[in-house]
């Protein structure tokens, strides 16, 4: 394919060089100038190429091409007047008005020493914004603020006009680089877009209350979809949006976001509220706070919390099958204090519980409180000591509840050198309890403690390889031996403990359980190797691949309540295979291979293609048995440096159906972009389908319209980072 290079567009689209320098040197004057005198100060200059008629009142007539300058002001035109009394010039013929601020050409108007002036069928530039327009009527305040009448505004460069703003009038406050317009249209290739009485646009980074652009959308649950944002600036630390919304088969609601920044604390808010969902037939709200505090460098504060009025609101407003199939909502309180080689975290912890299908016993426990301590110290002669600590409040509305306290101090001999690790430890592990709500007859007060042993050994090999002994490829096996005694733990609760999935990670753990309600008996040797191949000078890695298995001298005995004991000598083979740098190509693999049954319980694979930051391809592969297989294939491709397409498909294998798709495009134009997006989805949890438009137009330098999906993009399509974005949002100032 052959096309544009990207700097192509770039370089056509771009203002012109010496402009851009022209504005430069007049900012560079201008800041020379601050810092030497005021330029109201500085004496006017006046030349004429033609004649000069100077009345005793001081009136004068100057023709034959006139040059009015103060300072880094300067006015040009054919002839001009000068009326002593007001001290005004009123000039015609080919008007230029030339500051660092604007630029204008005219047909006729008037310049006050002071800064003044009013000019009729004025073309006129911001160079510093850059932005450009016609007006029949500017005015220019010495405060720096333009007042234009019968307005065509623009940031596009000049000899393109793909969008552009008209307006019955509109002022521009240079200083607080914000514009006001009245009875404005907005087009877009001639076509029109946008219609409001009033509008605010920045012209600059600075924030300023007003009206924000529209967003719109559509889906089959909630119709078309239109919000109305109004940006607050309460202050250079903190804003709020207010975002009044209509969705078309539901009704009338309103949005709320508010943003702070302070010394040592940020976060946001907001809510979604709707009244008396016409669908649902009730209100309808989600709200949500994240908010972190750092007292000290070493004390740490967050705040993530969530509510949502019922269970069906994911089900009925978020998009795709992850937004839909929210099974709980986490709301958390914690607390870090950092020590010199110690940790302290306190946590409260609560869930929403979204779906209702779960059952009561099964729902998670909250945590009011948890603290958990970890600390490791050197110790004489190359020892380590740690000691991790836990104690927590779990609280249910069925089942068990009460306090558990977990401890297990830990020493370990850790010898490390060149090509070798070797590390033996011992700790013992003591877990007790105090219960509430017990079956008769229990204990309430349980207690566990075990040893734990282990011994950890390492090799690295390496060889040179490559023509050019480039390369570096290495061969590393590890062994790890874990000796834990049997401990009967049938009449411990289970609060948040669980078994999770063989993999390389939990093949080299202590305890095959997460969670201290269940510590494993072990007699075991894990064992795995891998080789790596590497850029000998960088240390870059090309390839990986590893493959390891446990090893059982005595069968485990501990189980939680519906697993199957281990019976056999060992474990499922787990293995991993990883090509990470080789010509813009990347791709993974990772199994679990029962060899006893020939069976893989789980397997993954991925193949990535990215040449660029915007052009990705994605191919992937889940497999687990008896609950899914699906594949997954996603693009970004930049077809030229204005079009782009997306598209993403994930397909269930064994429901034969697509559970979420989507295709669209974008273009990029010299100073405007358009994406249009089609998506159909399945929530993972009921089934229920949904169809949804994206479509999205920003406007350089202006706003958006429609529905921001960049983000969506980027969490669709692993890889995928967008063009930074034409638009100027507000943004708290750090």
């Amino acid at each position: 394919m052959t096309g544009l290079a990207p700097s192509a567009i770039a370089a056509e689209c771009a203002w012109p060089a010496a402009e851009a320098a022209t504005a430069a040197a007049e900012r560079a004057t201008t800041v020379e100038n601050a810092g030497a005198e005021n330029p109201d100060d500085l004496p006017v200059q006046i030349r004429s190429e033609g004649g000069t008629e100077v009345t005793r009142a001081g009136d004068a007539r100057l023709t034959g091409g006139v040059t009015i300058s103060r300072g880094d002001r300067q006015v040009t035109a054919e002839s001009a007047t000068y009326d002593a009394s007001e001290r005004r010039f009123d000039i015609e013929g080919n008007v230029e008005f030339r500051s660092p601020e604007l630029r204008l050409k005219g047909g006729s108007g008037s310049w006050n020493a002071l800064g003044t002036g009013q000019f009729t069928g004025a073309e006129f530039e911001l160079p510093q914004r850059p932005a450009r327009g016609s007006a029949a009527q500017l005015e220019m305040a010495r405060d720096g603020v333009l007042k234009l009448d019968d307005v065509r505004f623009t940031t596009c460069p000049a000899g393109n006009t793909d969008w552009e703003l008209r307006a019955s009038s509109i002022e521009i406050d240079q200083q607080a680089q914000q514009g006001r317009g009245r009875n404005v249209r907005v087009d877009l290739k001639g076509i029109p877009i946008l219609y409001t009485p009033v509008i605010s646009f920045p012209v600059g980074p600075a924030r300023k209350s007003g009206f924000l652009f529209p967003s719109f959308g559509n889906s089959d649950k909630s119709g078309f979809e239109i919000g109305v944002p109004y940006y607050f600036n309460l202050a250079p630390n903190y804003d709020l949006t207010l975002t009044p919304f209509l969705l078309s088969r539901r009704g009338f609601g309103l949005g709320a976001d508010f943003r702070y920044l302070t010394g040592r604390s940020r976060g946001k808010t907001g809510t979604d509220y709707l009244p008396d969902d016409d669908l649902y037939g009730d209100d309808r709200r989600l709200s949500t706070l994240v908010h972190r505090t750092d007292f000290t460098d070493r004390l740490r504060f967050d705040a993530d919390l969530a509510d949502a009025s019922d269970s069906r609101y994911f089900e009925d407003f978020g998009l795709g099958p992850d937004g839909t199939s929210i099974t709980f909502l986490d709301r958390n309180l914690r607390l870090a204090w950092l020590g010199r080689g110690w940790r302290l975290d306190g946590l409260v912890q609560d869930f929403q519980v979204i779906d209702r299908d779960v059952a009561p016993l099964d729902r998670p426990y909250s945590r009011v409180p948890q603290l958990v301590f970890t600390g490791l110290w050197p110790m004489p002669g190359g020892l380590e000591a740690s000691f991790d600590a836990e104690t927590v409040w779990f609280e249910r509305d069925v089942g068990v509840t009460g306090l558990r306290a977990d401890a297990e101090p830990r020493i370990a001999w850790p010898l490390r050198g060149l090509g070798y690790h070797l590390e033996p430890s011992a700790a013992w592990r003591a877990t007790a309890y105090e219960l509430s709500d017990t079956a008769p007859g229990d204990d309430d007060s349980p207690t566990r403690g075990a040893p734990i042993l282990s011994l950890d050994a390492g090799l690295v090999f390496d060889r040179q390889a490559g023509e050019r002994r480039q390369f570096l490829h290495t061969l590393e096996p590890r062994l790890r031996y874990t000796w834990i005694p049997f401990r009967e733990q049938d009449d411990l609760p289970l609060f948040d403990s669980a078994r999770p999935d063989l993999n390389l990670v939990q093949l080299f753990r202590t305890n095959r359980y997460v969670g201290a309600d269940r510590l494993g008996d072990a007699n075991e040797l894990a064992a795995g190797i891998t080789t790596r191949l590497l850029r000998a000078e960088t240390g870059q890695q090309y390839l990986s691949a590893t493959i390891g298995q446990r090893f059982y001298f005595e069968s485990p005995a501990v189980v939680l309540p519906g697993e199957i004991p281990e019976s056999r000598s060992a474990s499922n083979l787990v293995g991993e295979v990883e090509l990470t740098a080789w010509r813009s190509w990347s791709a993974r693999a990772a199994m679990e291979w029962d060899g006893e049954s020939s069976n893989t319980l789980r397997g993954e694979g991925s193949v990535q293609y990215r040449p660029s930051e915007s052009t990705v391809v994605n191919l992937g592969y889940r497999y687990r048995e008896s609950l899914l297989e699906q594949w997954d294939a996603a693009l970004a491709w930049r077809l030229s440096p204005a079009w782009q397409v997306y598209a993403r498909q994930v397909y269930s294998t064994r429901e034969d159906k697509s559970i979420d798709r989507f295709a669209g495009f974008e273009y990029t134009g010299c100073c405007w972009r358009l994406r249009l997006l089609g998506r159909n989805y399945v929530s993972n949890r009921t089934g229920e389908s949904d169809n949804s438009i994206l479509l999205q137009v920003e406007l350089t330098g202006l706003s958006s319209v429609g529905t921001r999906s960049g983000t969506f993009l980027e969490s669709a399509i692993r890889g995928y980072s967008p063009a930074t974005s034409t638009t100027r949002n507000p943004s708290l100032s750090p």
